[in-house]
Parts: structure tokens; sequence; C-alpha cells
């Protein structure tokens, strides 16, 4: 089943609103085995609205349109559907009594511009909307079936799960499963996972964020679940520990996660990443239980005072030197009670520091019974100018989680980085 997606507003062609709906629904209709070929923008013009769903249905089993439907002038999507079936708009008596049954329960009084809400195309199938006013259409043209949703964005994710999953995922051929991985590059991961990409009616696709790749597997064809199955074993067997997750496992869950099982807790100390990772680390409800508090000592001086760096190691080094994360790890970890300590200091950019270059790096954990940890991550250096300092910033977050993960696992390093030599290094 080949599905496009049509988002109709000049809202959205001129990026007065993000469109939201097309990453939504392009997401949804994955996870339910629809193959999402196509996503267009266009603005409230009705010949636009008709030539934009025609071209889709000349390669699409079914469209989506979102947006038109409201009851003003320049919502034309009833309109241009009706055109398109060459059919009349005629007035749905039951619409028409929701319509007035919701507007007097709101206390307001309808407007006959409302009752546009009301018209649909002649011989159109109606989609309820629970969650607002404005129904939605199922239209059949000669190329095949157009849905016609709100663009309000709550009320089309409902007609999406209440409406239309049920009839174009019923007979769907397709699984899919994503996995999760950190540290890692897209162009190391499909190197190492080529054995699978050959495989019959498996397809990858890698999906990166910054220090993190996320790796789709669709499956097709009868048996695409069995398929499916297999082809996940596989690209588990070839990556092993490089992978942390599966769905919507974040890295900070997978974190959390494995804390709790063991009732351990974690303490940051962060410099140039500036209290993100303490972020990352309560973004989930209930972390209270495995993230004991940080400190972000991002001047040199307050890397002594508080976490007990030693002066004359700073003095020596300065702030960016794996003898210093490994300090500061130590000492979060001493002065919050924590079983591991999670520190970071570096050079984000967008300029050297200290003779330093940008993407100068070190992550330590400190746990207990142990040294600390402390890696130099291999970053890569996204361009120049100020957003430079943001992507660097975001990297360094996973791979200090990614760390403190494998920490806990008791796994080795890993390739995301190489573990930092001591006592006088001299990065560069």
């Amino acid at each position: 089943m080949r599905v496009e997606l049509v988002t109709i507003g000049d809202e959205l062609l001129l990026g007065d609103t993000v469109n939201g709906n097309a990453a939504w629904m392009g997401q949804r209709l994955a996870e339910h085995g629809l193959e999402v070929t196509r996503s267009v923008v266009v603005g409230d013009e009705l010949d636009v609205i008709i030539a934009a769903v025609e071209e889709a249905l000349e390669r699409a089993d079914a469209v989506i349109t979102t947006g038109g439907l409201g009851p003003t002038y320049d919502d034309l999507t009833r309109d241009a559907l009706a055109k398109a079936a060459g059919v009349a708009l005629v007035r749905d008596p039951e619409l028409e009594r929701r319509l007035r049954e919701r507007v007097a329960a709101a206390g307001h009084e309808l407007k006959p511009m409302a009752l546009r809400m009301a018209d649909v195309p002649a011989g159109a199938g109606v989609l309820v909307n629970s969650a607002g006013s404005a129904a939605g259409l199922r239209v059949e043209l000669a190329g095949g079936v157009v849905y016609a949703l709100p663009g309000v964005p709550f009320e089309m994710r409902t007609m999406i799960d209440e409406s239309v999953l049920p009839e174009l995922a019923g007979g769907s051929k397709v699984a899919r499963r994503t996995l999760r991985t950190a540290a890692l590059w897209e162009s190391e991961l499909a190197s190492d996972l080529a054995p699978v990409e050959a495989m019959d009616g498996v397809r990858l696709a890698y999906l990166p964020d910054p220090a993190e790749v996320k790796i789709r597997i669709t499956a097709t064809g009868p048996g695409a679940g069995a398929r499916l199955d297999e082809a996940e074993a596989a690209v588990r067997e070839l990556l092993g520990d490089a992978v942390y997750g599966s769905g919507a496992e974040t890295l900070d869950r997978v974190v959390h996660r494995l804390l709790a099982e063991r009732s351990a807790t974690v303490a940051t100390a962060e410099s140039l990443t500036g209290g993100l990772i303490g972020a990352e680390l309560t973004r989930m409800p209930g972390s209270s239980a495995t993230y004991a508090g940080g400190m972000v000592a991002y001047a040199t001086a307050l890397k002594e005072v508080l976490l007990g760096v030693p002066g004359e190691l700073l003095a020596a080094h300065g702030a960016v030197h794996p003898d210093v994360a490994g300090a500061m790890a130590s000492g979060v970890r001493d002065r919050l009670g924590a079983t591991y300590g999670l520190a970071v200091t570096g050079v984000a950019g967008p300029e050297a520091q200290d003779g330093h270059p940008v993407g100068t790096i070190f992550v330590a954990v400190a746990g207990p019974g142990t040294e600390p940890r402390v890696i130099r991550p291999s970053l890569p250096v996204p361009g120049a100018g100020a957003e430079i300092r943001g992507v660097m910033r975001r990297m360094t977050v996973v791979h200090a989680l990614e760390q403190l993960r494998r920490v806990i696992q008791g796994l080795d390093v890993g390739p995301g980085g190489r573990e930092a030599r001591r006592d006088g290094e001299k990065p560069g």
C-alpha cells in the first residue's frame, strides 16, 4: 500500500507554521506497515489542491490530505475534492445537527459560515471527528481513495488512529522495526550491515542525529514478520553491544533503567555542556530515583572549588585535559554521594581554546572501586560558524550517556572514541 501526503495551507507553505503533521503521519503510517512515498505542501488555491491530489493518485494507492476543512472561505479542500470528483457539494443533515449541538453546548451562536463544515462532496464518506468540529472525508476518485482530515494536529491524529489506519493497514504485508545506536558513524554501520542489506525482502534505512544513528529495518512480502525478526537478529549479531535500544527507547531511558536495576545513581559535572546532560537525565518522569543531581562548573576556578579538582592540575594543564575530566567525575560522585560520577570538559567552538582545537572533548565516568574511565570521543567537526557549538554540545551529551551505559554494563570503550592517555597527555 503506497500512500502520499498532501498538507494544505498558506501558513505551512510560507513557513509561518512548522509542518509537524507530515512528520507525525509519516512515522505513524510507517509503524503500521504503510509505505509513504511522497509528501508535498500546497497553498490554499483550489486548482493547486486538485492538481496535487490527482498527481499523487497517479503514483499512490491512497492520498491523505490535512487542512482546508474549516468554515472560512480559504478552506477549500472539500470544494477541491468535489470538483475533482465531478460532483456537487451537498449539505449533510447529520453533520449539521452535530454542529448545532456542539456550538449550543459551548454557549455560542452558530454563524451561517460555520455550516460550510456540514457540506460534503456528493457520495463521499464522512469520517467522524470525535476531537473537534470539522468532519473528515473519504472520497473515491479515478486513481484511488483520498482521506481528507483537519489540519489541527490533535484532531488529525485522532482521526488517523480511529478512521484511516483501520482501513489502510489491514492488508499490509510490510513490517518495520527500529534499532538505536550511539557514537557510531553512518558509513561504519552501512559497511558492517552489508550482509543484512543483501537479504531478500529486507531494506535498511539509516536515520542520523548528532552522534546517534537509528536503523530502520523494513521487511516486505508474505511472511514479513518472520523475515523482520530474522533481519533484526542479524543486525544485533553484527553490531553487538553497539545497539543500545529499540523503538522508543532513548539513551536516557536506557541509562535510567540500567541504574534502577542496580539500585544505583549518577551525578553529573559539566563544563562545555552547561547542564545539558542533567537536562537529558531529568527529562523522564521518575528520574529522581536514579539521578542524584549535578554541578555546572563552567569557570576553571569552580572546578577546584566545587569539585575538588587539584589546583596544581588546573594550573599545569588548564580545564581541557583527561586528568581534569577524571577528577571532575570523582569529585561530583563523592560530593553528591552517587554510585557513578559523569563529567565532561572540552572545546565546543566555534573557535579553538588555549591551543585546543574545536572538538577536543573528554568524557569521564567514575564508578565504585575503579579509576575513572576517561575517553576522547572521535567527533566530526560540522563545518564552520556559530552553529558548530550547538552540534558539538549535543554530540558530547550522547557520548557521555553512551559511556555511562557502557561502564554500568561492564563493556569496553566501544568504537565511538579512544581511552584517553593520562598524566600529561597533550591532546591535539
